[in-house]
């Protein structure tokens, strides 16, 4: 087997979220602390939650043709929405390309549920002969990966990974390694979801995970003793990654290098984290074992901080525990995005490269009144202008499955 030697670098960005239909956006809002969290409606009377992180101002039509918008899922739509988005921002397509050795690695934590609940209704209400020819094609997790090497002519890797909430990291981490071991010379990787249904809010709902906050911009409060769950969100977010040789090759703007990936698993429960944080410490360990750098070399860390009771608790022991008394400044960008679940990690990645970029650690707002058991830096309520060269990104999803990134300014 192949050594993992080659250096990873990232040289395109593209997002969908809450905040933002394309990084300037999404980063300026973040920046300036806004929220993206919206009253919306979730087709479920009654219901104890009436609020979301959904896409603004955002129609598919106008950057997909109108015959395949009514063919795949709104996850498949964003993820290709975003890929499109860090392609053209890399510039790949305009140099002397092997299309063989570049691949995808797009995931989803959820998939296509919104595709899978309509057909249900049309299979129940008029029959098998109703349901769509492409309701299997155009909902399961693959398909981002699989129509944007369709579209380019991409013939390397082409995988998806699906980790829940861990996708994104997991999706952005593996493609790497695929091209630190020489398989790819370029990857496009991140992660899509839209998840907003009634049938998964129901789900989230009888799991008792999400905030019943009414007011929308307040919901999502990581570390706040007032936090009561974390806020449904859909998005997408895009990374396009290439061996550093490649990059210098054909003059590619590199915005950062990734030189640190850790996994682990907590091997507890499916959907709580144990209370010592151990599976999280350990992913962040081995992302920075990974990386060779020291633990005072780390100037920011982007949490998974959900705003939920136990996983905000739990990540901030974790913390403790790999970095002892010099547990460097952490903020939620969750706050004004919400979960976005499956893309959460890629998203969040984008805006470690950003405060790498831009000099400025992102605020985690509605950090009105700390929990007692919630005492680091977390950047409350303002951003904060500092240089960051090292910046890690937590992800950490149900079954227990953890994930950690780790960039590096170049």
């Amino acid at each position: 087997m192949k050594q993992l030697h080659r250096r990873v670098v990232v040289t395109g960005l593209g997002i969908l979220s809450p905040i933002g239909n394309n990084v300037d956006d999404a980063w300026h809002s973040c920046v300036e602390g806004k929220s993206g969290i919206t009253t919306v409606d979730i087709g479920l009377p009654n219901s104890p939650v009436t609020i979301g992180g959904r896409l603004k101002n955002f129609d598919a039509n106008l950057f997909l043709d109108s015959k395949e918008v009514r063919r795949i899922d709104p996850f498949i739509q964003y993820g290709i929405i975003a890929a499109n988005q860090s392609i053209e921002n890399s510039g790949i397509l305009d140099s002397n390309l092997d299309l063989k050795k570049v691949g995808v690695n797009f995931g989803a934590g959820i998939g296509g549920i919104d595709t899978i609940e309509k057909n249900k209704v049309l299979l129940e209400e008029r029959g098998y002969k109703k349901v769509s020819p492409f309701f299997v094609p155009g909902s399961i997790v693959n398909m981002i990966s699989g129509l944007v090497s369709i579209k380019h002519g991409f013939m390397g890797p082409n995988t998806s990974v699906v980790t829940a909430c861990s996708t994104g990291n997991h999706c952005i981490g593996t493609a790497a390694r695929s091209i630190a071991c020489g398989e790819a010379d370029v990857m496009i990787a991140g992660g899509a979801e839209m998840a907003s249904t009634p049938l998964s809010i129901a789900g989230f709902i009888s799991a008792r995970a999400l905030s019943m906050n009414s007011d929308p911009q307040a919901a999502s409060r990581p570390w706040d003793r007032d936090r009561d769950g974390f806020v449904l969100s859909d998005g997408a977010g895009s990374l396009v990654l290439e061996d550093f040789d490649h990059a210098n090759a054909r003059g590619a703007k590199i915005y950062a290098e990734i030189i640190g990936f850790g996994t682990s698993s907590d091997a507890h429960h499916m959907t709580a984290p144990p209370e010592d944080g151990r599976g999280a410490a350990l992913a962040m360990t081995n992302a920075i074992d990974d990386s060779e750098i020291n633990l005072s070399e780390v100037d920011y860390i982007n949490a998974h901080g959900t705003s939920t009771p136990l996983g905000d608790i739990a990540e901030t022991i974790a913390l403790k525990s790999v970095f002892g008394e010099t547990v460097p400044q952490i903020s939620s960008t969750k706050s004004m995005t919400g979960h976005t679940l499956g893309a959460a990690g890629a998203i969040e990645s984008i805006f470690c490269i950003k405060a790498i970029n831009e000099g400025i650690i992102p605020p985690t707002i509605n950090l009105d009144n700390p929990d007692s058991h919630c005492d680091l830096n977390y950047t409350p309520l303002v951003s904060n202008e500092k240089k960051v060269s090292i910046a890690m990104n937590n992800s950490f999803g149900f079954g227990g499955t953890n994930s950690t990134l780790v960039f590096k300014n170049i």
